[in-house]
């Protein structure tokens, strides 16, 4: 019976490509970490998105250095921080996140050009990525066919800097344009965060069961078109719950499309925030974004789906409840 269970859970690993004991154990933790900040205060909600956001940058910053890019990551923690900060306490955020965007994108251009080095963390963190990296992930890479980490010039860290900053302080922006709706605030926060989540389950449950036509079998192999329908539906079915504490029968009457709307963008969004994620780490040639999520990879392997969805949440939400 039990030898059983092991093969069981070990084509389960397989056929999903992750360890889903410690991926459940790390999913929960986490859960309860977001809940106990949304219990407390929306402020400190804030501060787990900056923070996130902050060892997501690291994680790139490590996995960019891989292939001899550079992005200037104090220079991007500050004004990520600050962007993040600004969007939730100014009085009129959405101005105050395009002003700090703007400006983190000069500080940040600068900033590249300029390479410095302290201590020896970079370069063995990139050691410790190259050495876990699968041979034919580097072999499929653009850059780590033999391990040798050469440095590109200027222009290329201008570049990947300025990607970083529209991948990671403007997306997390927009999880917290919704949160100056007073009145959903609470409820706004667990589908910015907990609908991709749902979507990703929902990607994994149906993929793992039913999974037979390939998504994109070349950038990552272990999506499907039914692991798509499954993650609409997931996400259709979480919108529904958090409509139904949120709407009143007035907004039910001619609201009522929109947890079948946020369900089919969340499915379709979060899928292709995963597929550019799987692009981005092939051709880096690495397997995770980082190690520090048992069962999920780097933190950037949690988020990216919630990242790439924010805008298309936060838009349907701010146009249907203010």
């Amino acid at each position: 019976m039990q030898n059983e269970t092991e093969d069981a859970l070990k084509a389960i690993n397989k056929r999903t490509g992750r360890n889903m004991p410690q991926a459940v154990a790390t999913g929960a933790l986490l859960v309860i970490i977001i809940l106990a900040t949304l219990f407390i205060k929306i402020d400190v909600f804030v501060i787990l998105i900056a923070v996130f956001m902050v060892l997501g940058l690291w994680e790139l910053r490590v996995d960019f250095a891989t292939a001899g890019l550079h992005i200037p990551f104090i220079t991007l923690s500050i004004c990520s921080l600050a962007s993040i900060l600004l969007t939730f306490y100014a009085p009129r955020p959405l101005i105050a996140m395009g002003l700090s965007i703007m400006l983190t994108a000069i500080l940040v251009v600068i900033s590249a050009t300029v390479r410095l080095s302290f201590g020896t963390r970079v370069p063995m963190a990139v050691a410790t990525k190259l050495s876990s990296s699968e041979s034919s992930a580097r072999l499929e890479s653009s850059y780590n066919h033999d391990n040798a980490i050469t440095s590109k010039g200027a222009f290329s860290n201008v570049a990947v800097s300025l990607f970083t900053v529209t991948y990671i302080p403007l997306l997390a922006c927009f999880l917290v344009l919704p949160l100056h709706i007073q009145r959903f605030s609470i409820v706004n926060a667990c589908m910015l965060v907990f609908l991709p989540a749902l979507s990703d389950i929902g990607g994994l449950f149906f993929g793992a069961l039913l999974g037979k036509h390939k998504l994109s079998p070349r950038i990552s192999p272990k999506k499907s078109y039914e692991g798509l329908i499954g993650s609409m539906l997931f996400a259709m079915v979480g919108a529904f719950v958090a409509s139904a504490v949120t709407f009143d029968a007035t907004l039910w009457r001619t609201r009522w499309w929109v947890p079948i709307m946020l369900g089919i963008l969340v499915g379709i969004v979060g899928t292709f925030g995963d597929l550019c994620a799987s692009m981005l780490k092939r051709d880096l040639g690495i397997k995770d974004m980082g190690h520090l999520l048992k069962g999920h990879g780097g933190v950037l392997d949690r988020v990216d789906s919630i990242l790439m969805c924010a805008p298309f949440i936060a838009a349907v939400l701010i146009l249907t409840l203010q």
